[in-house]
Order: structure tokens, then sequence, then C-alpha cells
């Protein structure tokens, strides 16, 4: 489906990773170029290159979205963005009597002002233009509110709270404002939010992340089943098919090898990227595809990269 995008502009923050890097690679795919955002350099930059291979145009800016000078850079960059993506880490957790003023502040500052000032500072020329797409990825505790969460579940409350009301005065313009509220991705958020729990419950990674399905059964109904393993090793590829020896679907995917040049990079590399990337997914096909012929249904799908269809050069081991 063609959603009309190619060519228009999107200002996406903290897009170096997670859900900031996802919507970045969905509007690369729609042929938006970008300006991307994110604190670390590497890993940004790492980002990009594999944006690029779609075939769009990618300005990136190291630096920190919810401190004046990360906004002013970010917006000297893109000062009339056609889409912005609002997007920042969350606070800490912890117990609401441990948070002083200057705490609170921070959490505010980051998960709510931060959004309206870009929003503040863009969306006239959105209203000028007849057209403009603002999304803010904030979280599923807008609506759930997690205990622990207070600091994000106050801040990013506040910014819904705002944006109900900005929304209604700027879409006879054209202007859409939305929130996205996302609930358990496995991301670096995620995973730090879920050791912390562990360490302060003693209880394992393991533990936390099966409780984390459980509650994710209980909300959707579904039967849910973790397991903590690197699929790209036969031990974790064994522990997950013990899980689920025959499953209907499939979806297969790993973390991506490093960019580079190719005469930097070693065999033990190479074998590495190989193992990873190809012959993980082969293992996993043949370990539960004539389970599915057998019952005449099955569906499998390979998350690769754009790159097999358009290589980039740093991305060879890709």
């Amino acid at each position: 489906m063609d959603l009309g995008l190619r060519g228009k502009t999107a200002l996406v923050c903290a897009a170096s990773k997670g859900l900031g890097k996802g919507c970045a690679v969905s509007l690369a795919r729609e042929g938006v170029n970008l300006v991307i955002t994110a604190r670390g350099r590497e890993a940004l930059e790492a980002a990009a290159a594999e944006l690029r291979t779609h075939g769009v145009k990618v300005t990136t800016i190291a630096g920190d979205i919810t401190t004046p000078e990360g906004r002013a850079a970010a917006l000297a960059a893109c000062p009339a963005p056609d889409i912005l993506v609002n997007n920042a880490g969350g606070p800490p957790t912890g117990d609401f009597r441990e948070w002083n003023a200057e705490i609170w502040m921070k959490a505010l500052n980051a998960n709510m002002l931060t959004p309206i000032e870009l929003i503040k500072a863009t969306v006239d020329k959105m209203i000028e233009r007849r057209w403009g797409r603002i999304v803010n990825i904030t979280s599923s505790a807008v609506k759930a509110p997690i205990d622990i969460l207070g600091l994000s579940n106050g801040a990013r409350a506040g910014l819904t709270g705002f944006v109900a009301g900005l929304s209604r005065e700027v879409a006879k313009y054209n202007v859409t404002i939305n929130n996205l509220l996302p609930g358990s991705h496995e991301t670096d958020r995620l995973i730090k939010l879920t050791r912390a729990e562990a360490k302060e419950r003693r209880i394992s990674m393991e533990t936390a992340l099966a409780e984390t399905a459980e509650e994710i059964r209980k909300a959707t109904g579904n039967r849910v089943t973790s397991v903590v393993a690197d699929v790209t090793t036969g031990e974790g590829r064994a522990a997950l098919l013990s899980a689920c020896a025959n499953p209907d679907i499939l979806i297969t995917n790993s973390g991506g090898p490093p960019a580079g040049d190719f005469r930097d990079w070693n065999e033990y590399e190479w074998h590495q990227a190989v193992q990873n990337n190809m012959i993980t997914h082969i293992m996993l096909m043949k370990a539960v595809v004539d389970g599915m012929i057998d019952r005449r249904w099955g569906r499998i799908v390979n998350i690769t990269s754009a790159a097999v269809k358009a290589p980039y050069p740093t991305l060879g081991l890709s």
C-alpha cells in the first residue's frame, strides 16, 4: 500500500534503537527523507546506514533532544518537517516517596515538555502547508498505570492531556496529532526495567520475563511463553524448539552484523555473520517445516533487510 508519503521529510527523535528506530524504518520504506536524533553517535550512524538502504536521504544529529541545545540542533537541521515523531527515554522506576522536585522536573522535561516544545516549533508551518503529522511515542502506562513507573505515568499522562486539546484545534488544517501507547517490546528500555525489577525482588531475569509474559497472557487471553536464549546458538535454538516444537507460524529474526569496510573483516567475523543471519534462520525452518507440511498449513516469515534488494556498501556482512 502506498501511503502517499514519498518525498516528505520527517524528524524522528531517539531513532538509533528501539521504537524510534522502528518508526524511522517504516517511514524510510515509504520514501520519507529523515532527520534522526540520538545521544550516541555510533549507534545513530549505524541506524542511518541501514535507513539509507531504502534510497532516502538521512541526516543525523547527535545530541540530547531533552535539552534546549539538542532541540535547537535538530530544528536547525529540520526546521519544517512534514512529520514529527517525538520520542525520548523514559524516567527511572521507583517509589514516589524517593522523588524530589528536581527528579520530577527532569521526568516532566523529558517526557512532556520536550515533545510540547518540538510541537510548538513545527506545528504552525504544518498549518500553513495544510498538512502535517505529529506522533508522540508514550507508553501503555498512560492507559494502565504501573506502580513503579510513577514518573512516567505522570509525565506521559500530562502530554496526553495537552495533546487531546491541541489536536482538536489543528485538525481542521489537516494536521493530526496522535499518541502511540506501546506495550511491552524487547527494547533496551524494557530489558533495563526488567533487570532492575529482578534485582529489587531478588529473582532471576528468566522469572521476571516469565511474569511479564503471564501479564500479557491475562490481558490478551493468549498463551505466552518466554524463552531466554540466544537463538543463533545450537543450545538457544534447542531451548526455543523445546518450548514450541510445532509452531503454525514461525518468525525468524536476529540482530544484524556491524557496519564497516570489507577489508576490516576477518574470517571469524564472516562466519559469525553467516551463522547469525543465514544459518540460524535455515536451522529453525528445517526443524519446523515438515510439521507444517504434514498439517497442510504453515507460515514462515524471515525478517531480513532492504539491503537484500538494494545493497549498501558498509553493510557487506549483512
